[in-house]
């Protein structure tokens, strides 16, 4: 019966290799089957994911426990529960920036290779087509999962987050274009227990090894380094952002799209507006004095997500749009729900999450078997501390009022996680409510996407570091510069798509959240414009910001300059500001220059020129005003 659905896809010869002496091969019939498979089967409601391994022993990698709406993952090292930013390696010949295996490992990665080949052979195999990127007409990317049958709780979370092609439905002729091989015992024997994942860019087909259990590094931003190869190929770039269609009580709509770092509020930016029990909305508390600033917001916008994390800007989406338009590239989304700590405190996802209309998948969250899974208690790690990184993965058809067709995006905003910055303690926690960028600006910060403060998806977040360029480039395979001229092409061709900068968790001496990004979303919307007029917005003290508000009101309610223009806070000050601007004027510095390569455009150079010499807000004005001219 399976050899059927086998026949119909034009497969390699390595693949016909390896299907042809196994035991036993699973194609999904349907969602339930996955989950069934998830658990070993439909009697257990407790599933020990461990391998026998020559010289290690049994080795337990995860357990999956049967929860009333869903499965609960655990991973049994603490490590394995946050994505490694250092995971990928690249063992093509093609260009690239990224290390690659042989420079890594002082060896060819052909011997693994078909160790791994050899190894699958000897499993029963899950063996799943899916569609990167989604199915849309005309544009297709075929792909194929391929992996241990135990493992199936990882082909569930790439099933909802990509879409799988069921059994049935396989169509003659599916040709994988992309293809992951999921080998977790080689994270023991070969790679001293780190998270691999290694990209194989062939002529025909972009292979992807993941060396280990957890998701975030192949089924997730795996496949996403897929799309962006082949978006380097094609000329066009896969944003790493969230989006959402915004309606006012007045009937204005909206689009905004948010791009950033992991942890740069790309969920939180499609979730509703946080509020205390008395209904009011805390927007920041001073961290000197306790001081606490209300906002009374009596009715909030209707928010329609459009992405949740990748954007695909694909050129046939765009005709002859002047602004950019976008839809979604996945189908269920990879939500961090580290800020959910306790019942209350975000009653949107914990209702879709207690009581889905299908069952989920959770990671890093304490599930009893029978019991339902409830997403505020995250699993401890050794020291005893709730883990930072607790997943649900949430399938678009589960969250209400999702847009699928293609959207024109009104303005791109860019979030930031900043710390808090005091004039004893200067930091680059100097940004302030929202800040209007130039697109010349709005590129260099798409360049250096700091990662930001206490990032809570990935390990080794001390300090300010680069994400890199899209904040996209950490999932990407190729060349740096080759993604930053495709990214300035985009705004080039989008010119009346709008750019600002908003920080989250703080602003200055305030600590504030995801508030910023959840009031700048009303207030933009209910504007009716995007654009401001030259008395509401003052060159910000620090060029890098771009612009400043003079003034911000919501429902006839004035917000503090102090949360707009942060040298005006008492605890920061001038002194404070200014130690803070060249924390991180001399960061930027450092990381755009590395860009200025023969390859990068003319308009580029010219760009980061400006930032090397200390330009202005309106020398960047005037850069891209000529491009017009």
């Amino acid at each position: 019966m399976i050899n059927k659905y086998l026949e119909k896809m034009n497969l390699s010869e390595e693949l016909k290799q390896i299907f042809s002496t196994n035991n036993k091969i699973t194609i999904p019939e349907n969602r339930e089957h996955i989950m069934e498979l998830a658990m070993g089967g439909k009697e257990k409601d407790l599933f020990e994911i461990s391998y026998n391994i020559p010289g290690y022993g049994k080795i337990v990698e995860a357990t999956v426990a049967k929860c009333k709406n869903g499965l609960a993952v655990n991973y049994v090292d603490t490590y394995m529960r946050r994505r490694d930013p250092d995971s990928m390696v690249i063992a093509d010949d093609k260009e690239t920036d990224k290390p690659t295996y042989k420079n890594t490992y002082n060896e060819d990665f052909e011997p693994i290779r078909q160790l791994s080949f050899e190894w699958l052979k000897k499993q029963n195999l899950i063996v799943m087509p899916f569609l990167a990127g989604g199915k849309r007409k005309n544009l297709h990317y075929p792909a194929l999962f391929i992996g241990p049958e135990n493992a199936g709780f990882f082909a569930g979370g790439l099933a909802d987050l990509q879409g799988f092609v069921p059994a049935e439905e396989i169509p003659e002729g599916f040709t994988p274009k992309a293809v992951i091989y999921l080998v977790p015992p080689f994270r023991q024997t070969h790679f001293d227990g780190k998270q691999v994942v290694v990209h194989n860019r062939l002529d025909d087909v972009h292979e992807v090894f993941s060396y280990n259990l957890y998701p975030g590094p192949s089924a997730k931003k795996g496949v996403y380094g897929v799309l962006l190869n082949f978006g380097e190929q094609e000329g066009w770039i896969t944003a790493h952002a969230s989006s959402v269609k915004i309606i006012t009580p007045y009937d204005n709509t909206l689009v905004l799209m948010h791009e950033g770092a992991s942890g740069g509020g790309k969920s939180e930016m499609i979730g509703p507006i946080h509020r205390d029990p008395d209904g009011r909305i805390l927007l920041a508390r001073g961290i000197m004095n306790d001081e606490h600033i209300y906002l009374d917001l009596k009715e909030t916008s209707e928010l329609q997500p459009v992405t949740d994390d990748m954007a695909l800007c694909h050129p046939s989406f765009q005709k002859d749009n002047k602004k950019l338009v976008i839809k979604d590239a996945e189908n269920g989304w990879f939500l961090r729900i580290d800020h959910i700590d306790h019942y209350g405190t975000d009653p949107y996802h914990e209702k879709l999450s207690i009581h889905p209309e299908e069952p989920l998948i959770f990671l890093n969250i304490e599930g009893v078997p029978g019991a339902t899974c409830l997403i505020w208690e995250h699993t401890r790690d050794e020291e005893g501390n709730p883990n930072p990184n607790p997943r649900v993965i949430m399938p678009r058809k589960l969250v209400p009022d999702t847009v699928d067709e293609p959207v024109e995006v009104d303005v791109r905003s860019f979030g930031v996680r900043t710390p808090p910055c005091t004039r004893e303690n200067p930091t680059y926690g100097i940004i302030g409510m929202l800040h209007i960028l130039p697109p010349a600006l709005a590129w260099l910060w798409r360049l250096v996407s700091p990662r930001g403060h206490a990032n809570p998806s990935i390990i080794h977040t001390e300090g300010i570091s680069g994400e890199g360029v899209g904040s996209y480039w950490p999932f990407a395979t190729g060349k740096m510069v080759s993604q930053a001229n495709l990214l300035l092409e985009q705004m080039v061709n989008t010119p009346e798509t709008r750019y600002n900068l908003i920080p989250n968790q703080y602003i200055g001496a305030f600590k504030v959240g995801f508030m910023p990004q959840w009031i700048i979303r009303e207030y933009l919307a209910r504007r009716g414009t995007v654009s401001f007029k030259p008395e509401h917005k003052t060159p910000a003290r620090c060029p890098l910001l771009g612009n400043a508000l003079t003034s911000l009101k919501v429902e006839g309610i004035y917000i503090t300059r102090r949360l707009l223009q942060v040298d005006r806070q008492n605890a920061v000050g001038e002194e404070g500001y200014d130690a803070g601007a060249k924390i991180l004027t001399d960061f930027f510095k450092q990381e755009v220059a590395r860009f200025l390569t023969p390859d990068l455009s003319y308009l580029g150079k010219t760009i980061i020129e400006c930032c090397l010499d200390d330009g202005s807000v309106e020398d960047y004005k005037s850069i891209w005003d000529s491009v017009y001219a």
